[in-house]
This record gives C-alpha cells, sequence and structure tokens, in this order.
C-alpha cells in the first residue's frame, strides 16, 4: 500500500504552512495562535482520515478477474487477450490492471486503467506477439486498487492461471483452403513443371482428346464404346516423405526475428501441407537437440496437426551435428523407401562426415540436402567496399561462400542433390523441388 498523489499534495500543503508559520515566528512577526492550531487540526485530521482510509481499504475485498486467451498462438503474430473485471461494491471504483506476461511474449497497451461500475462487469484488451514458440503459463495479474478517499492505492496479486501454446506461424496456409491448390502454390512463388513420360499411377479413363499420346490409347475400352478411349494418370499418392531436421548449433544462426530453425519448421509444415494434400504420407525425425523425436509417416489431413504438436515446443541445442548418428537412426527406423529431406546448414568441415552419412541413407531412400545460407553473406556480397576493413570482411565472405560451394559440388558430383537457399526462400524452394520430382516419378 502506497499514498496517493492527494494525500502527498495535502501533506505538502499542510507541512508548506507549517513552515510558513514558524519562519514568520522566527522573523518576529505576529501569528495569530489559532493559525498555528488550525494548522495542527488539519493535520491530526488528514492524518486520521488517512489511517480511516487505510483500514477500509485494507478490508475491501479483489475484484473477481479473469482472462480470456486463445489456446494457441502463431509465432510473430499478433494475438488479443481480453480480461474481465467485476466487483461488489456500493460505488465506482477506478482501477489500474498488469498482467503478468511470462517471457517470450511481448506486449502492447499495459497497463491499462478502467472505471468499473456497481455489480457491472468491465472489460479490457491487450496484444501478445510471441518472440519464441512453446507452451507459456500465466499465473496471476495485478490490480492497484484505490482506497475510497482516494488517499491510499493498494497493490493487490490475483492468481488468475491461464496457458497458452505457441505454434510455428503456420496460420497463412489455413487462408488457402478456399483457393484451388495451384493458384495458391503460384501465389507463394512455387514453380510447377510438366512431368516427362507417364510412368505413374493409372487415375480413370475418359475419351481421347486433341494433344494425348497415342500411348494413352486403351485399345480394349476403344474397341467396346467404338470410339477412342484414353487413359488418364495420375501422381502417385502413396509415397512417403520424412524430415531429418537438424537441431544442433548451427541452426540457432537469426535472419531477422526468426532463426534459422524457425524457418526451417515453417519449411517443414509448408510442405507438409501440400505433401499431404497430394495423398503423400509425411514423417519427421530429428537429431543433436536435446530430446531426440521421431514421427513415423503417416497420410491424411490430420497428420498435419499431429506434427504441429510435436514441433511446437522443439528447440535447437548447443550440441554440434552428428550425421552418422542421424543416418543410424533414420535407417533404424525407416524401412520403406522414402524421400528424405535433411536440413541442416552445412560448412565446409562437414564433407566426409555428411557425404559418408548421405550415401548410407541413399542407398534404400532417395535424399534431398536443403542448406540454409545467412542472408547477411548474400548481403555483403553485394555492399561495395570502400575502406579496408569492408575490404577484410568482404573477402571473408566471398572466401566461406566459395568453400561451402565446394561442398555442395562435391555432394553433387556424388548424386546427391543440394539445395542451397536462403531462410526466407526454403519454404517454396523445397515445394518447388518436391512438386517437380513428384510429376517427373523420382520421388
Amino acid at each position: 500500500m502506497k499514498p496517493t498523489r492527494l494525500l502527498l499534495i495535502w501533506l505538502a500543503a499542510l507541512l508548506g504552512l507549517s513552515i510558513a508559520l514558524g519562519a514568520c515566528r522566527a522573523l518576529g512577526f505576529s501569528v495569530a495562535p489559532s493559525l498555528l492550531s488550525i494548522n495542527w487540526g488539519l493535520l491530526l485530521a488528514l492524518l486520521l482520515l488517512a489511517l480511516l482510509d487505510a483500514a477500509r481499504l485494507m478490508r475491501l475485498p479483489s475484484p473477481v478477474v479473469q482472462r480470456q486467451m486463445p489456446g494457441s498462438l502463431a509465432l510473430g503474430r499478433w494475438g488479443e487477450v481480453s480480461v474481465s473485471i467485476q466487483h461488489d461494491y456500493p460505488q465506482p471504483l477506478n482501477v489500474q490492471l498488469f498482467d503478468h506476461v511470462p517471457d517470450g511474449l511481448s506486449f502492447e497497451h499495459l497497463p491499462q486503467s478502467v472505471e468499473l461500475q456497481p455489480g457491472q462487469l468491465s472489460q479490457l484488451s491487450y496484444r501478445l506477439r510471441p518472440l519464441r514458440r512453446g507452451h507459456f503459463s500465466f499465473a496471476r495479474c495485478e490490480i492497484n486498487l484505490p482506497s475510497p478517499f482516494g488517499l491510499w492505492s493498494a497493490r493487490r496479486y490475483l492468481n488468475v492461471t491461464d496457458s497458452t501454446r505457441v505454434y510455428p506461424d503456420f496460420a497463412r496456409l489455413y487462408g488457402a483452403q478456399l483457393l484451388a491448390v495451384d493458384n495458391w502454390l503460384s501465389q507463394l512463388g512455387v514453380r510447377q513443371r510438366q512431368r516427362r513420360g507417364l510412368g505413374l499411377e493409372f487415375h480413370q479413363l475418359r475419351e481421347f482428346r486433341e494433344g494425348d499420346s497415342l500411348r494413352q490409347i486403351d485399345w480394349k475400352a476403344t474397341a467396346r464404346q467404338r470410339t477412342p478411349i484414353a487413359r488418364e494418370y495420375q501422381d502417385e499418392r502413396d509415397q512417403q516423405i520424412i524430415f531429418l531436421l537438424d537441431c544442433g548449433r548451427r541452426m540457432r544462426s537469426q535472419d531477422g526475428e526468426l532463426a534459422h530453425f524457425d524457418h526451417a519448421l515453417n519449411a517443414c509444415l509448408l510442405l507438409s501441407y501440400v505433401a499431404l494434400r497430394q495423398g503423400d504420407a509425411v514423417g519427421l525425425c530429428t537429431f543433436a537437440g536435446e530430446q531426440q523425436r521421431y514421427l513415423a509417416p503417416v497420410k491424411g489431413t490430420g497428420q498435419l496437426n499431429v506434427l504441429l504438436n510435436a514441433v511446437y515446443d522443439l528447440e535447437s541445442s548447443q550440441r554440434p551435428a552428428d550425421y552418422q548418428a542421424a543416418a543410424s537412426q533414420l535407417l533404424a527406423r525407416q524401412k520403406r523407401r522414402a524421400l528424405v529431406v535433411l536440413l541442416t546448414n552445412l560448412r565446409d568441415e562437414d564433407d566426409e562426415e555428411l557425404l559418408s552419412a548421405v550415401k548410407r541413407i541413399g542407398k534404400q531412400h532417395r535424399v534431398l540436402v536443403a542448406s540454409l545460407r545467412e542472408e547477411v553473406l548474400d548481403t555483403v556480397r553485394q555492399t561495395p567496399v570502400q575502406t579496408p576493413d569492408e575490404a577484410l570482411v568482404y573477402c571473408g565472405t566471398v572466401d566461406y561462400l566459395n568453400a561451402r560451394s565446394e561442398l555442395h559440388e562435391r555432394l553433387s558430383a556424388h548424386a546427391v542433390p543440394v539445395l542451397d537457399t536462403r531462410p526466407s526462400e526454403l519454404g517454396a524452394e523445397l515445394v518447388t523441388r518436391y512438386l517437380s520430382w513428384k510429376k517427373a516419378g523420382a520421388l
């Protein structure tokens, strides 16, 4: 409990009056005794009134506070939290509320003042913006409660428990449900290529159309119908995709507000969304993290929610990437042939270990290595050099990029496809490569 500005003003005024009267008496001016009595009487009255007001404030019950918040939030996106306050006091009350927001969530419009009316429910709202993924618990909120006479304010801590989960920023994909898949993919910048050949799954019979190949004609059906009938094919729908996700220290590099690890998670979810709509199965395997997680490839749109719940609290660690251990773990669990997407940040020292691990996986699966490249490297390479320090930075960057390119070329020489991309472009590039291989029957 602390004094309000009103009490401090009254105290300052009365003390100032006392000092003025005392100074007049010290300088030999005559002061009426009644003024001194009135001054002391006012001070005593203020003291008694303040004690009475403090006692009434201590007996006041705390208002009832309830928090309404979404059960899940998207990383980096603003969400709204509503707080309702109710009290049984006979007169209106002006309170100030501050919600204790957990670390990792930024907020706006706190603290807030609200006037509470007797018997009515008052509401206020503020905004949250998650800065990292995971599970967040709200334990309490804080209210500054004024006394009936306004001389004191008491800080009350109310236990109002709630929790929410912060998922990767996947909300933008749900709006695509209303669009055709091809149109939506084109909006994301995904490029689709025409498939070569017809070595895909049979879909249906239909009438022969101009532009169809003669090899598509079903002669038996043509003979029965006495009109040209062609076979129509579709992409294979019973394939498996598994993400081999690096959770080590290299994925902690930061580009903007998101780390490489978060960009990789968003890209995995984007490709999962597309692949599940195509009828394929999607799974996940992590390595170099504090906890190893594995999800077997499963088909169906429900697998997307399973993936979200499996990775929303996944964090990168300080451990180095052990590609050999990751390959052994994957091969022990994944027996059926699948497209393995390795998401990592390659360095030149990874040459032998990575190549050996990828070759082991490639004997049984189709492998795609997705290597994230820091955007600052492209920025430095394109910045004009004007000083010796900038020249040193430029030369070091070019040398690093050359070593990185040599590693990618060595992998490509061993028939290991490498996708070298910036984190912000990873999702669209992965979907482009996936659809290209799928239409070409190369998965």
